[in-house]
């Protein structure tokens, strides 16, 4: 064995399939997560558990060499329903990762976010997701907790639930015999097998990624019409049978999910204001009469 690595998340998508790729490697895996894993294998420990129980964090990542964090709430419209939820276990959570690797002095902390952190879209899970880097960076900063930040694009693969964009096409194609997408014609991916994903997912943890921020993303863009297209002949059906349902589709992004943002603030300073000297008067001032 080459030592233990606790996969957070571990039961859902991305994170099962990093979790068998680690103990296809040789690493003692385990898993905590708030259900237990449909693809827990017998070379893999299970802890079920709640992100938001600090205990039960710190007693299964004590004597792991390495952390993943993949529990998330992850879907851009639940997030944008549940924004309180989306801090609670997207932000805490991940704070109550890192606080528990702290005290455990975790050789490496690895978190799984997306490409919107730098996009106008992605509403309030962008939020979290950036919100999260950030806590991330400054646990490196001020408690040495090297860490490497996972950035994934539009994951597709076995095991995929209903809120991944691939499986909700190819579910309602072969439920329907339509090839529907929901969104704007134009809208392009760059779409990433869970298999590779995962196989980079522990080629980062060669030391020449230690306080890195890594785009996993597929080799390039596709049009989705082109994909839709793709889908209806292998399923062999007619033509017709590719559907784009236009509307405004809050927090997705079109062609790109980059976006340059500058932002500046505007300094006001009122007309009248109080004088630094008289405002130094009137805290000793209220200090002093504190004190009788």
């Amino acid at each position: 064995m080459t030592g233990k690595v606790v996969v957070v998340g571990g039961s859902g998508f991305i994170g099962s399939h990093v979790a068998d790729c680690l103990s296809d490697n040789g690493y003692q895996v385990t898993i905590f997560d708030h259900i237990h894993s449909t693809w827990l294998r017998e070379d893999q420990n299970m802890v079920v558990g709640d992100i938001l129980d600090v205990d039960a964090l710190e007693q299964t990542i004590k004597g792991a060499k390495f952390v993943y964090n993949f529990a998330a709430l992850a879907d851009l419209n639940q997030a944008l329903d549940n924004p309180v939820k989306t801090v609670k276990i997207n932000i805490l959570g991940n704070v109550n990762v890192l606080e528990a690797c702290r005290i455990h002095n975790i050789e490496r902390f690895i978190y799984a976010s997306t490409v919107y952190v730098h996009s106008r879209e992605g509403s309030f899970y962008r939020c979290s997701k950036q919100s999260s880097e950030y806590y991330v960076e400054e646990y490196q900063k001020a408690y040495n907790l090297d860490y490497t930040i996972l950035r994934y694009g539009s994951l597709y693969g076995p095991r995929a639930g209903a809120t991944n964009g691939m499986h909700r096409i190819v579910s309602s194609a072969l439920r329907t015999g339509k090839v529907q997408y929901k969104g704007d014609i134009e809208s392009m991916r760059e779409y990433i097998h869970v298999d590779d994903a995962s196989r980079a997912s522990i080629s980062i943890l060669d030391e020449s990624f230690i306080n890195e921020s890594i785009i996993l993303t597929g080799q390039e863009p596709m049009r989705v019409a082109d994909l839709l297209k793709m889908i209806a002949e292998i399923l062999n059906f007619k033509d017709d049978s590719v559907e784009f349902i236009e509307g405004k589709y809050s927090g997705h992004y079109v062609r790109t999910p980059y976006a340059y943002q500058p932002k500046l603030g505007r300094k006001y300073i009122p007309s009248t204001h109080v004088d630094l000297g008289q405002g130094l008067l009137q805290v000793i001032t209220d200090l002093d009469n504190s004190k009788a």
